[in-house]
Order: C-alpha cells, then structure tokens, then sequence
C-alpha cells in the first residue's frame, strides 16, 4: 500500500481559507442576535426589488429601528411558506423570467422530494453558492484538519450526486449541489479522488459502487464523505460480495467487464486503471487472514468519516461499528439538506452549531405544531431553550423566506452564545428512513391508484417505516377477505412503482438498496376498529383520535402486528 504522503498543500491551503470562515464563524456565534439582524436585512435587502420583494413590503420591513421591529415586521408581512406556496414564483424562474424570488435567475436547482407526485425545484443563487454554501464548506473541512491533521494524507472517497440531472424550460441545468461543488472544488482536491467524478453518473447502483470499492480500495483511502451512513453498509455489501473480483480487476488494471458501465464512462476510467499485482497480493492477504475484509483491514491509516449521526441513523451505525481502525474519528455531517445547511459541528457530538450570519431561523414549539399558523409562537435563535424541541423555519438567500422545513429538531448546548441543535426527525406526516422523505399523501395516492388499476379494494391501510430492516411494512385489510399473500405481494409491488414515480428521493434510496423492497401484511377483519378500541381503552380521547396512515411509531406498530392473518 501507498505511503501517506504529507499533507502540506492541504493543510496549508484550508487552514487559511478554511481558518478564515471559521474564524468568522465563531465570531457570529459569539452574538446569534446581531447578527441574525444583520443577516436577515441582508436577504430582505438583496431580494427588496424582486416582484415577491415588492408583494411582501421588504424595502419597508427594512426601515425597522431594531431587531424586535423588524422580527415583527417581516412576521406581519410575510406569511410561513411550505414549497407548494413558493412553487408558482419557481415555475416562473424555471421558464425564463428574472427577478421573481430573487435578482436575476438561479445559477442551478436542485431536486428534492416534495408533498404531492412533483419534486420540489430548489433554485440556488450564485450569491448562495459563493457567498453561503462555499464559504461554509471552507470551514467545515477546515473542522476535519482539526480532528485530524492526516485526514488529506490519503485518497478521499465522496459520494455525491450527478452534477446534471436535467434542465429546467430555460435550458438552467438540474442537478445535485454537492455534485456541482465537487464539481468545482480546488484542483488539490480533485487529485485526492482515486477515480475520476463520471462514477456518479454510473445509473446502475451496484455498477457504481463497485467501480468507487474498487478503486477505493486500491489504494491508502483515508476519508470518506457521504451523509448517508446507509450508504457505508451499502459500499461494505459491496465489498463482501465482489472482494475477489475487485483483488483480479486491481491485479489485472481492469474494471469488471460483467458490471453495467455505459462505454463513454468506461473510457473515462482509463488514465486511471494500471496493473497493480503487490496490491493485489496484500488483499490476498488479508481475505486469508481475515476472512471478512473490512475497512480497518484494508484501510489501516483510515483518518476520518463524516456521515449523518443523528435522527433515525443510529441502526445504521450499529452495522458497521467496530470496522474501522481505532483512529478514525467519526465526524457528524451537520444538519443539512437541499434547501439549507444549517451551521457546523465543531465537536464529536452530533449537534450542528447554527451559523447565524448565513441564514435567517426561526424556530415553533413542538406544543405548537398542530396550530394555525396565525396561533403558532415562532421564536429567534437566541431564544430557544436548551432541552426543548421546535420546529424549523428558514430565509435564505436563495429565495426561501419563512420556509417550513418540517424538521422537528432539539436544543443541545451553546457554543459561544449560539445554540446547537440536532434533527430528531420529520414532522407533518413526512417519514424518513435514510433520507427518502416519504410523504403520507405520496403513500395514500400511490394505494389508492394500485386499488383502482388492479380492482383490489381495501377497507383500510397503513404503512410503518422499520429501521431495523431498513424497509417499510405495508399493512392492507382487503374488502375481499380471501385475498391470497401473493395477490396482496402484487399489490404492494405496484404501490412501490408507483413510489418511486412519485418521489425522487424514495426512488434513488430504492434502486441503490438503501431501502429494501416493502414488506406486505394482510390485516384481519374490522382491524382499524379494533385498533381504535385499544387505543381508546388505555386512556386515548375518542374525540382526539387521529391516525396516519404513514408512520415510524414502534408502539402504534406493535398494535398492527398482532392484527396480522398468519
């Protein structure tokens, strides 16, 4: 294997545009109330000419006197926004008009799964991308060099999404923002990948990451990023499963001809494949010595992983604890989605420190969910309560103002004067496993469709996400109480279709087997009834009773495990 080289250039270069942002950073989250203020007339300033500027009074929400007025301001003008109430001013952006959400146009969008069949179109702003996204992406690989000063010795293994995935009307590409930074990251970087950026436009799962185990593998890798840690269980099947091909391919200076890898993207693969028989041989090595040959085998100098730890991951981590070396430090990816990347994680819990002079947050008690938005109490940063659990509202300079991330999130301590806080999960009837969002409207249209097109009709339905399998179980009370289990498999097969043209995200999670195919259960006669009735006899209000029929609930689960037809 490669000896680490040191990584001066590196180090170097991050630890003065990096050191920089973090000191900025820092700086900010010693005052979350200044510069909240200043961040959010920032954005209202930026956006005051565009047509919804205009709708929504910026220009005058700005000549508030402090920061009480203009909190009060912006709330009386500006209604909280889910994506459907901003997707008529996107559509515009998306057909070719300036100005709508935002000066100008966006530089890209990026797709996301949404509420209803259509994906939301998340537009994202040169200013975002240069001003918000790349200056906090400078400091959070700065965090990595001051948990690890070896973490860029090595080769760097990522996996991101395809940089173009489509266009919108206006010829504006569509694609993944981690794939576009990656895309355009400094050239030290790109020569730490061990195979050139086409593997993510491999569409066969198991094809691309093999290709990315295979060359991984190769060589002395010492940092992983992926936010899925779904996605590490996956590239370790991989592993298990194709090993001794991977040990001919590194010997040999090939890629497995059987995988199905598009010619044009083969091809890119050539500068990079060269025989490599004393690499080869130590992996021989190590299946004769180990049996199963896990990352602390072939990975020994192994520095430093970054994944999501928090929210519903945790059985996603049991499965591949212990396999990596005892220096590897595993680092929280930070709270972070399409529309928003809410701060840093500057230590090894898993709380991200929000990053107050980047985006402006609210936040609604947990105890206010359910309320009209007119009854809801939305609070600032500075306000929130360590302990307590809130939902999270941002204003970004992408064009999302007062947006309901549907995120139920929980305080943890202050860093400076700023508070840290971690995904606990997601509200409003969203259910999320590894990163699939699915949403209960998306699950009720998607059986109701299955019902009209197979003539199947149910009496009542109902769906759990199991993280243990990492697969939901769909529960159906047929109307015909002789249907068979593999008439009822057929159901569910084409609900999953019809999922996966529903929601992106669910799809992408399906085809790369983060999510295993659904499970299907018939359920006895009248078994909501006897649900409710059990439900009602341990002290539930009959007047109060309210059910989804998507959910991640151990303890509503239970109940439908026992109305099972053996």
């Amino acid at each position: 294997m490669e000896k680490l080289n040191t990584p001066f250039v590196p180090n170097f270069l991050l630890g003065v545009a990096g050191g920089l942002q973090y000191l900025s950073f820092k700086k900010a989250a010693k005052n979350p109330r200044k510069y909240q203020e200043k961040t959010l007339r920032g954005i209202l300033d930026f956006a005051k000419d565009t047509e919804y500027g205009r709708e929504h009074h910026f220009a005058d929400i700005l000549q508030a006197k402090d920061d009480r007025e203009l909190y009060q301001l912006y709330q009386e003008n500006v209604q909280p926004n889910d994506y459907e109430d901003l997707r008529p001013y996107v559509e515009r952006h998306k057909n070719g008009e300036c100005n709508v959400l935002f000066p100008d146009k966006p530089a890209l969008y990026a797709t996301t799964s949404g509420t209803t069949k259509e994906p939301k179109w998340i537009p994202i702003t040169q200013r975002y991308l240069k001003d918000v996204y790349g200056k906090m992406n400078l400091a959070w690989l700065f965090t990595m060099i001051r948990n690890r000063r070896k973490v860029f010795a090595g080769k760097l293994v990522s996996i991101v999404g395809k940089v173009i995935e489509g266009y919108a009307p206006d010829g504006t590409i569509c694609g993944s923002i981690s794939g576009f930074a990656q895309r355009d990251c400094p050239q030290w970087m790109k020569d730490l990948s061990p195979y050139p950026f086409t593997v993510y436009e491999i569409e066969d799962y198991t094809a691309r990451y093999y290709t990315i185990m295979r060359f991984g593998i190769e060589h002395n890798t010492t940092l992983i990023i992926t936010a899925n840690p779904s996605t590490i269980v996956e590239m370790q099947n991989n592993v298990n499963e194709y090993f001794d091909q991977y040990v001919e391919d590194i010997e040999k200076g090939t890629l497995n001809e059987k995988m199905d890898i598009p010619s044009r993207i083969r091809e890119s693969f050539q500068p990079f494949l060269k025989p490599n028989p004393e690499r080869a041989a130590e992996l021989r090595a190590l299946k004769a010595q180990y049996g199963t040959v896990l990352p602390k085998h072939y990975w020994p100098d192994f520095q430093l992983l970054t994944t999501w730890k928090c929210g519903n991951t945790k059985v996603y981590l049991d499965k591949f604890k212990d396999s990596f070396p005892t220096q590897t430090f595993h680092q929280e990816f930070s709270y972070y989605a399409t529309e928003c990347r809410f701060g840093l994680v500057v230590d090894d819990t898993s709380n991200t420190v929000l990053a107050p002079h980047m985006h402006y947050f609210e936040f609604v008690p947990e105890e206010d969910i359910d309320k009209p938005d007119e009854e809801k109490r939305f609070v600032q940063a500075h306000e929130l309560t360590t302990g307590k659990r809130y939902v999270t509202y941002v204003t970004t300079y992408a064009g999302l103002y007062r947006y309901n991330m549907n995120d139920l999130i929980e305080v943890g301590p202050r860093y400076w004067g700023t508070p840290s806080i971690f995904l606990v999960q997601k509200v409003n009837g969203i259910v999320t496993m590894t990163g699939e969002k699915l949403h209960e409207r998306q699950f009720i249209d998607a059986v109701r469709t299955a019902e009209e097109e197979l003539q199947m009709p149910l009496k009542f339905f109902i769906g759990f996400a199991d993280l243990e399998i990492s697969a939901y179980r769909f529960y159906y009370e047929f109307a015909d109480m002789e249907t068979p289990q593999a008439k009822a498999d057929t159901f569910t097969k084409r609900v999953d279709a019809l999922l996966k043209e529903y929601n992106q995200e669910y799809k992408t999670k399906r085809d790369s087997l983060r999510v295993k195919d659904p499970v299907t259960h018939r359920l006895q006669r009248n078994s909501f009834e006897t649900f409710k009735a059990q439900c009602i006899a341990e002290g539930k209000r009959d007047g109060q009773f309210k059910l989804n029929l998507l959910l991640q609930d151990e303890g509503r689960h239970e109940k439908f495990k026992k109305l099972v037809i053996e």
